[in-house]
């Protein structure tokens, strides 16, 4: 019976279960009987190209040399998981955390992508709420630094970054001159943001909170 090779492996995240499904099922039927030394070093001939190939190589130093603690095949395809499965999702994560940061979207919307990246990370305690802190807008974060009684969780500080953001720019049901109906309205210094089915308008705002010249701008998303 013909069975497949694993197909090598580099060190991906997404390649790790398929190659070690491989490898496993390819031992159970053609290499019964073999020394496990035998199949270990079959098993790290399929790993080949960059990080995965250094580890390899140092891998196979230590086993050279008696002071490697892989006795069986499978400790390797343990420790080919954990080196490159998991630990490297993780890090991957933990990066992408690092680079979230609020920009012109709302600050719920910063909250949700942050809590998304976050249940797959080990970020944790402190770090994670310093993280989170760092992403902020700046006049958010300012007033954020001015409270009293500082959160001690990062729910806390995710709930209380949200509360101080609708207070600063609350939104009003009103009705701009222009004939837009059914929206609601932010803004600042003069200008308003209109945002009605699905779209935001930017105008001069008027005394009675109306607004005139009003003109569609997808990017007034900074509220």
């Amino acid at each position: 019976m013909e069975v497949a090779k694993p197909p090598l492996f580099s060190r991906k995240m997404e390649e790790v279960s398929a190659f070690i499904n491989a490898a496993w099922l390819y031992l159970s039927m053609k290499m019964i009987g073999e020394a496990e030394a035998t199949k270990i070093a079959w098993v790290l001939s399929y790993v080949q190209g960059g990080v995965a190939e250094a580890w390899k190589d140092n891998l196979l130093d230590k086993l050279s040399k008696g002071k490697s603690e892989i006795e069986i095949v499978k400790e390797l395809f343990g420790k080919i998981r954990n080196k490159f499965g998991k630990t490297a999702e993780e890090e991957r994560k933990i990066e992408q955390l690092r680079m979230i940061e609020q920009g012109g979207r709302t600050c719920n919307e910063y909250v949700q992508e942050f809590k998304k990246v976050v249940r797959e990370s080990s970020y944790k305690g402190q770090s994670l709420i310093e993280e989170f802190k760092r992403g902020l807008s700046g006049a958010l974060k300012r007033k954020l630094a001015e409270v009293e009684n500082p959160s001690h969780t990062i729910e806390e500080w995710q709930e209380r970054a949200v509360r101080l953001r609708n207070a600063v720019h609350p939104q009003r049901n009103v009705q701009p001159r222009g004939g837009l109906s059914g929206g609601s309205y932010g803004g600042r210094g003069g200008q308003i943001i209109w945002r009605t089915g699905g779209q935001n308008f930017r105008g001069e705002a008027q005394n009675n909170w109306g607004g005139q010249g009003l003109e569609r701008d997808p990017k007034c998303n900074g509220y």
